[in-house]
């Protein structure tokens, strides 16, 4: 009998090994089909490449421009200076270079909005999710407190959270997060009860699989998808959030944002005195980040779903 289980283990390991190789390998040809399909799409295409630069860009801010950028005592030019060979952006209301706040400012608006959007697209998964496998009274509760965050206009909830709350970047985080996610977990909910109407939940609950059988591992993998569409498209909608608070001055005045940067040209008089620099730069720089995202989401979307038939 021993001699029997000892020759069954290489067999059972050899098995598993097996299997998780061609898992892996039906990731990596599920990558590859994902991104022949995406690479159709020339506008989405266009979009990551420009969500890329902008990456980069964030990444290298302290090498590129450097941390001092952002010091006030420090700044090495004439209060709103106009575009010039040495300045090429021109410089701020302190005479700081506003290339270099531009730059720097990518790594805060960046960052802001993704994770932002990945804490709302996760309370809006779970609530979704759940919703729809437990149903009754719990997803009824659940459903009208998201018809009610549906109704109430998002910026005006963000904006009350910002002000009650200490002025950072997790504040506006957790403020655009707590306020966006009603779309999500309406989608996801109708996902998952399309995905648990199917035969294999039935048989997988007469094995006696439990709750968080079914959601992990039958119900979850079925919504990634739309999931990560989400996603990228409400990346867009965060960073926009994120501009707007902190114009409105709700954001965090030690760090430098492209929405801080509209504020202190806001305050500066930019706008009365003429001075487009101060304000064109990072606006462009909100509305073509916004604009990539939202390709992006579109196309990941139309591979992910071909039925929606997007345009190329």
């Amino acid at each position: 009998m021993t001699t029997e289980s000892t020759a069954a283990e290489p067999a059972v390991t050899a098995g598993v090994k097996s299997s998780r190789t061609l898992a892996r390998q039906r990731r990596r040809a599920s990558a590859a089909r994902f991104w022949r399909q995406y690479r159709t799409h020339r506008a989405g295409v266009l979009g990551l490449a420009a969500l890329v630069l902008f990456a980069l860009i964030a990444l290298t801010a302290p090498l590129t421009v450097g941390s001092d950028v952002q010091s006030v005592t420090d700044a090495p030019g004439r209060p709103m200076e106009s575009p010039s060979a040495q300045f090429l952006l021109g410089t701020d209301q302190f005479g700081r270079n506003l290339l270099g706040l531009v730059v720097w400012g990518a790594r805060v608006s960046l960052l802001v909005g993704l994770l932002a959007a990945v804490l709302s697209v996760a309370i809006g998964a779970v609530i979704g999710i759940t919703a729809g496998h437990f149903r009754g009274w719990y997803a009824t509760v659940l459903m009208r407190i998201t018809d009610w965050f549906l109704v109430m206009p998002t910026l005006v909830l963000a904006i009350a959270l910002a002000t009650v709350m200490t002025r950072s970047i997790g504040t506006i985080i957790l403020a655009i997060g707590v306020t966006t996610w009603p779309t999500t977990a309406r989608l996801v909910r109708a996902q998952t009860l399309a995905v648990e109407s199917r035969p294999y939940i039935e048989r997988a609950k007469a094995l006696g699989g439990g709750h968080w059988h079914i959601m992990s591992r039958h119900v979850l993998p079925n919504v990634m998808p739309l999931v990560l569409a989400q996603t990228t498209l409400i990346i867009s909608s965060a960073i926009l959030a994120e501009a707007t608070l902190a114009f409105l001055g709700l954001g965090d005045p030690t760090i430098v944002s492209w929405g801080g940067l509209l504020q202190d040209a806001r305050e500066a008089g930019a706008v009365s005195a003429g001075k487009w620099w101060y304000l064109v730069p990072p606006g462009i720089a909100i509305a073509v980040v916004a604009l990539a995202f939202t390709l992006c989401g579109r196309a990941v979307e139309s591979v992910l779903n071909p039925k929606l038939g997007a345009t190329r």
